[in-house]
């Protein structure tokens, strides 16, 4: 399968198997539906890794986190992306935000063979919340729930 940049997929019960416990990955859930899925795009220095933002349409939830992080912080806080998918709010937990490679990736998210998509604007605020947490990251400081640069250097290392 040809992965495309800055679409949805869902990821494989191997990679949270093989990976979940170590890195506190979400857990997939199917009940019917697959969940979650995940907002990918490539990784900027090496196109073997894709990054993977999970979606949840907890809004309301993540909305009052997101609030009072902003008010103790005192300025708006990396860890979420608010918008729509799909004509309904979703967050995008830019937190929990983890490699993968395409090994991994079991197919991509699409209603009645339509590739599900958002604006770019919403796109690039994405990207850049969760390539800002990479720098910090390779700073040494941790936002995200998972060590991404061991996650990234390891899935690069079983390559």
């Amino acid at each position: 399968m040809q992965i495309e940049n800055r679409r949805f997929y869902f990821i494989s019960n191997e990679f949270i198997k093989k990976y979940g416990n170590k890195y506190n990955l979400m857990e997939n859930k199917e009940t019917g539906n697959k969940r979650p899925c995940y907002f990918c795009f490539e990784d900027k220095t090496n196109k073997n890794i894709i990054w993977f933002v999970p979606i949840s349409k907890q809004y309301e939830k993540y909305k009052s986190i997101y609030e009072k992080k902003k008010q103790k912080i005192h300025r708006e806080p990396l860890n979420f992306v608010f918008g729509i998918v799909k004509d309904e709010n979703a967050v995008f937990l830019i937190q929990n935000m983890f490699p993968t490679t395409q090994k991994y990736i079991e197919e991509k998210y699409q209603v009645r063979n339509n590739d599900v998509t958002i604006s770019m604007p919403l796109q690039k605020e994405i990207i850049e919340k969760a390539e800002s947490i990479l720098r910090l990251e390779n700073k040494g400081i941790h936002i995200a729930f998972s060590n991404l640069m061991n996650f990234r250097e390891e899935l690069l290392n079983n390559l």
